[in-house]
C-alpha cells in the first residue's frame, strides 16, 4: 500500500510501529475486521465498558492506513444532513442524532487531551461557501428547516468575512458553523491505535482477511491463521463492499487530495490561518483547509466509481487526476502560482443513498455486526458514535446507542451491475456538465438537470441541488 502524505507524516512523528501478523488459530470474545476509525473506536469502547473482554482487531495493512489516514481531516456534525435525518428519524430523532454528532466534536478534543493524542486538533469551525453565483444560498432551505424545529447551528456571515476566512477572493457568499474542527487524521488514527493497545486490545496487522465462516461462532481466516470469536464486527469502510449483503448498499467513489508546500504567510494576515475547514456547494465539492505548518490541503470529490464495489488497488498512490486537482486549487488561489504542489493522493468513499451510515446484523446473523455508509463524513463524531453503537450491539446492551435510528437492517440499495456503473457514469457526466455550465452562469438543459438530480445525497442538501 502506498501511504498518504498524512500517514507518512504521522509515522515520522510516531516512530517505527511494531506490527504483529496473525499466525495460528486463536479465540476471542470479539473480533473486529478493520483497523480504521470505526474499528478502533469500537474496540476502545468495548474495553472501556468491559475490560475483561478479549477484543481483537485484524487489519489488512497498518491501522489507520486506509481511508482513515488519507481524508481531508474535517470533523463536522450531521446538521448539514438534516433533510436525510428527517426522512430517517423524524424531527425529534433528527435533532437528537445531529446534536450527538455535534457533541462528539468537543468530546474528541477532550479524549485526545486525556490520552495524550497530538493530532493537530483545532476546533475553529466549518465554513460552507458558494464559489459560483448558482451556489449562493444553497444552504437556505436547510437552515430554515432546522430553525423551524428550534435549532440554530449555523451563523450567517457577510461575503467579505467569508472570503477572508477562506483565504480566497473567489468566494461569493458563505455560512458558518462554529462546532467543527480539523485534525491530522493519520495522527488521530495512530493515537487511537496506541490507546487501544494500552487498554489491552490485540492487533493483528498486515493480515488481510481471506474468508469468513458464518457458523454459530464466526471464524475469520487469514493467510497464516484464523480467529474464532463469539461476536464478529465488520468495520471495513469501502472494503466492506466485498460482502455480498452490503455490495449494493453503497457506491464507491474517489476523493483526490493534494498538499502544497508551506506558504509562509503568502495568503496575508488573517486569511485561512486557523483550523477552519472550508467547502463549496457543489455535489463534487471542493474542500480545503490549512495545516499547522502552513500548507493548504485541497481536495475534490471527483466521482471515480468502482465497478461492482471493487476497491482493490484502484484507490492507492498518487491521484490520477492530479492536474485537475491542482487547477482547481489555483483557481481559488491565483496569487499562489509559484507555490508548488508537494504531493497528491487518492482514496475511496463509500457513499450510501441517503448520505448516512447504517449499522446492523449481517445477513440476519445474530453474532455478526457491521457499520458502513459514512459517505465521507466519518472522521470524527460519526465514527465515535458508531463505536458506541457497535459496542452496545455487540454486548447485547439495550441502551440509547443500540436504539438509535442509525441502527437499521434495511437501507436503500443501488441497482445491480452493470446498471449501477453505467448509471453512475451518466449521472456523474450530467453533474459535471451542470456544474461547468453553472460556473459560467448558464442554465443546464432539462436532461442534465434530471440526471444530476438522481445523485445520492452529499454535502449539498438534495433540495438545493
Amino acid at each position: 500500500m502506498t501511504q498518504s502524505f498524512w500517514f507518512k507524516e504521522a509515522l515520522a512523528a510516531q516512530g517505527q510501529l511494531t506490527a504483529e501478523k496473525l499466525a495460528g488459530r486463536i479465540t476471542a470474545d470479539i473480533c473486529i475486521v478493520g483497523g480504521g476509525f470505526l474499528g478502533l473506536w469500537t474496540a476502545i469502547r468495548l474495553k472501556q465498558a468491559d475490560p475483561a473482554l478479549t477484543v481483537v482487531i485484524v487489519e489488512k495493512n497498518l491501522c489507520g492506513s486506509g481511508a482513515s489516514g488519507r481524508n481531508g481531516g474535517f470533523v463536522t456534525s450531521y446538521w448539514a444532513q438534516y433533510f436525510s435525518l428527517l426522512g430517517l428519524a423524524g424531527a425529534d430523532g433528527a435533532a437528537d442524532i445531529a446534536r450527538r454528532s455535534e457533541q462528539a466534536i468537543q468530546e474528541l478534543g477532550e479524549f485526545c487531551t486525556e490520552h495524550g493524542i497530538d493530532c493537530d486538533y483545532r476546533r475553529d469551525g466549518w465554513l460552507w461557501v458558494a464559489s459560483s453565483q448558482h451556489q449562493v444560498g444553497a444552504w437556505n432551505g436547510l437552515v430554515a428547516e432546522i430553525e423551524r424545529h428550534g435549532a440554530k447551528p449555523f451563523e450567517p456571515i457577510d461575503t467579505a468575512y467569508a472570503a477572508r476566512l477562506s483565504g480566497s477572493d473567489k468566494i461569493l457568499a458563505g455560512i458558518f458553523q462554529p462546532e467543527a474542527a480539523t485534525i491530522q487524521p493519520a495522527k488521530l488514527a495512530l493515537g487511537l491505535r496506541a490507546v487501544a493497545l494500552r487498554l489491552g486490545v490485540t492487533l493483528y496487522e498486515q493480515s488481510p482477511m481471506q474468508r469468513v465462516e458464518r457458523g454459530r461462532r464466526p471464524i475469520v481466516h487469514c493467510a497464516d491463521g484464523s480467529i474464532e470469536a463469539a461476536k464478529l464486527i465488520f468495520a471495513m469502510n469501502a472494503w466492506a463492499s466485498k460482502l455480498r449483503e452490503l455490495r449494493r448498499t453503497v457506491a464507491i467513489v474517489a476523493s483526490d487530495v493534494m498538499a502544497s508546500a508551506p506558504l509562509a504567510d503568502r495568503l496575508g494576515a488573517g486569511r485561512l490561518n486557523t483550523g477552519v475547514c472550508v467547502c463549496d456547494s457543489r455535489m463534487f465539492l471542493n474542500y480545503w483547509r490549512n495545516t499547522v505548518d502552513g500548507r493548504i490541503v485541497f481536495g475534490r470529490a471527483l466521482g471515480r466509481f468502482a465497478f461492482a464495489g471493487r476497491v482493490d488497488d484502484n484507490y492507492e498512490g498518487p491521484s490520477p487526476r492530479a492536474d485537475e486537482i491542482e487547477t482547481g486549487w489555483r483557481d481559488f488561489y491565483p496569487t499562489l502560482g509559484n507555490v508548488p504542489v508537494e504531493t497528491t493522493w487518492t482514496g475511496p468513499i463509500e457513499r450510501s443513498m441517503d448520505g448516512l451510515p447504517f449499522f446492523g446484523h449481517l445477513g440476519g446473523h445474530p453474532d455478526i455486526l457491521y457499520g458502513l455508509g459514512f459517505s465521507g463524513h466519518g472522521v470524527g463524531g460519526p465514527t465515535m458514535m458508531g463505536g458506541r453503537i457497535l459496542s452496545s450491539l455487540a454486548r447485547g446492551t439495550v441502551d440509547e446507542w443500540a436504539q438509535l435510528r442509525l441502527v437499521r437492517e434495511r437501507v436503500a440499495q443501488f441497482p445491480v451491475e452493470p446498471f449501477r456503473y453505467v448509471g453512475a457514469l451518466a449521472v456523474r457526466g450530467a453533474l459535471r456538465r451542470k456544474e461547468r455550465l453553472e460556473d459560467k452562469g448558464q442554465r443546464p438543459d432539462w436532461l442534465t438537470r434530471y440526471l444530476s438530480g438522481l445523485a445520492p445525497s452529499g454535502y449539498v442538501p438534495k433540495e438545493a441541488t
